[in-house]
């Protein structure tokens, strides 16, 4: 009986310890502490609340932990951070790990890594999609714009003048009503518009100081024309996306000078088509060029942005994706940034005249893009997967007689070479089938005229027969997945859903200049 007492006792004694190992771990978990890692809140479903209530903004980024996107942004965040701090504890920057906190990707409908939102007073139900650059002073800027006013009050003609002076570019809203809609609607501009600092007059000294007699947003800038208005509609007031629209375009030199500090602002301000002017700035005879490129540039104002690029400079990284080596400037090159189609004059000519005939042609439609193409390897046919280039890409993929499964990729692109090797063993699976073809291309030194790849890997199926058919495969990135793919004549059969892990599913978008902010999808 004693040895009986003795073994319940240690048999007791020990689910004593397990009941406080777990109650201990219970309360770990459970925590609502508020911890840090590089001056970022740390946040899981357990203190997300204490968070909100505890700062009046809170910028909160759910990332992914292997999403490159995130990786590259993460010191960008943690900088942000110490901007703010510096400034205001109200304002505050968090992540989630929206992989493992499943609950909160799911409340916020997280789709996308990074996903950056803004939560306003404790308020969860109703958080503000992040629209600003993806840079620390443009994410702490967008924060403090929306932490207390958004625009300086200048009271009189004095406190105006030196408010302009002491600005590159300065956005002023003179309005009869400081409280009424119009200039409600600027104060929302004003906090969305990093790049520019913005102040708000009332005073009637200050519309006759500056020759106004109705509502109007001036754009004072140290550059250009100096100074361009904007008059508010009395009948439907002030528009906050065209405003906005416009600012971004006006506060733009006419010509830019692309370069590491103006790369957000030349992509950031969204005008749908760019001509760029190639030269190597150190030569005398090409700079003499921009006179003649700028004064083309203002017929297009808002709908092309004018560019010049030193080969010899920063803009070197760029050559690349435009097939060009520095050898080849002074040239010219005009490219739509929805789908990255470029256009070149048939000669180069560098008058105003010139410049602005060939631009209008390709708005018209008149000109055909150029296309990129490498050259094919001599073994490009032989090997089990076979490569493909612009010029060799029709007669493979649209082969009446072949199904074509093709993988186009980027060098750069790390899911790219994560499935490298799946879609190799596919390649020697196939090699000896007739009818199917294994196929890859580098999208970053090929482009086609009627396809537009705007993610990294794409993978596309070309089904045998007339019609020139083409599926786009969006399901798992495994052998086993596109073999059944293959045998099911370009469909997946019918059968119980899968759940993959979440980086075959992942796309890189394309950002060639290393400077378009790209989103990693789910």
């Amino acid at each position: 009986m004693r040895g009986g007492a003795v073994l319940c006792g240690l048999l007791l004694s020990l689910a004593w310890l397990g009941l406080e190992e777990e109650e201990d771990e219970e309360d770990e978990v459970l925590s609502d502490e508020l911890e840090e890692e590089d001056g970022v809140l740390v946040l899981h479903e357990h203190n997300f609340d204490r968070a909100l209530r505890e700062h009046r903004l809170l910028l909160v980024e759910f990332y992914a932990p292997w999403c490159g996107h995130c990786r590259r942004l993460a010191p960008e965040f943690a900088r942000a951070a110490a901007l703010l701090r510096n400034g205001s504890e109200s304002a505050r920057l968090g992540k989630v790990d929206a992989v493992a906190q499943t609950a909160l990707s799911a409340e916020f409908h997280i789709e996308a890594f990074p996903t950056l939102k803004l939560f306003r007073d404790g308020n969860r139900t109703h958080p503000v999609a992040y629209s600003g650059r993806m840079d620390a002073e443009g994410m702490a800027l967008w924060v403090q714009r929306r932490a207390g006013p958004s625009a300086t009050l200048l009271h009189d003609a004095d406190t105006a003048a030196a408010f302009i002076s002491a600005q590159d570019i300065a956005a002023v809203g003179f309005f009869k009503d400081l409280r009424g809609e119009t200039a409600q609607a600027f104060y929302e501009v004003a906090a969305e518009v990093v790049d520019v600092v913005f102040g708000v007059a009332e005073a009637d000294e200050l519309f006759e100081a500056y020759g106004l007699s109705a509502d109007t947003v001036c754009l004072f800038k140290k550059f250009d024309e100096g100074r361009t208005d904007f008059p508010v509609d009395p009948e439907r007031g002030l528009d906050v996306a065209e405003l906005t629209r416009l600012l971004r375009v006006h506060s733009l030199q006419l010509v830019m000078d692309f370069s590491n500090e103006t790369s957000s602002q030349i992509f950031g301000a969204k005008i749908p088509h760019h001509m760029l002017l190639f030269l190597n700035t150190s030569v005398a005879e090409q700079q003499a060029l921009r006179d003649e490129f700028r004064a083309a540039a203002g017929t297009f104002r808002g709908e092309v942005l004018f560019v010049v690029v030193d080969v010899d400079g920063y803009g070197a990284t760029v050559l690349p994706f435009f097939g060009l080596k520095p050898s080849d400037a002074p040239t010219l090159r005009f490219i739509k940034m929805e789908n990255n189609r470029k256009y070149r004059m048939e000669e180069d000519a560098f008058s105003a005249t010139a410049v602005r005939d060939f631009v209008r042609a390709v708005l018209d439609g008149k000109v055909k893009p150029q296309l990129l193409s490498a050259e094919p390897p001599e073994d490009w046919n032989t090997r089990p997967v076979k490569v493909l280039v612009g010029k060799t890409f029709e007669q493979v993929a649209f082969d009446e007689t072949k199904n074509v499964f093709v993988k186009f990729y980027a060098p750069w692109c790390t899911h790219c070479q994560e499935m490298a090797a799946a879609w190799e063993e596919l390649g020697e699976r196939y090699k000896d089938h007739e009818d199917i073809v294994i196929a890859e291309m580098d999208a970053t030194a090929n482009e086609l005229e009627n396809i537009t790849i705007s993610g990294y890997p794409t993978l596309h199926y070309f089904p045998a027969g007339p019609g020139r058919k083409m599926v786009e495969y969006r399901s798992a990135r495994d052998v086993e997945t596109f073999s059944k793919f293959l045998e099911n004549g370009g469909k997946l059969p019918e059968e119980p859903p899968t759940v993959s892990k979440a980086p075959e599913n992942s796309t890189e978008s394309p950002s060639p200049s290393g400077t378009a902010e790209a989103r990693e999808e789910l």
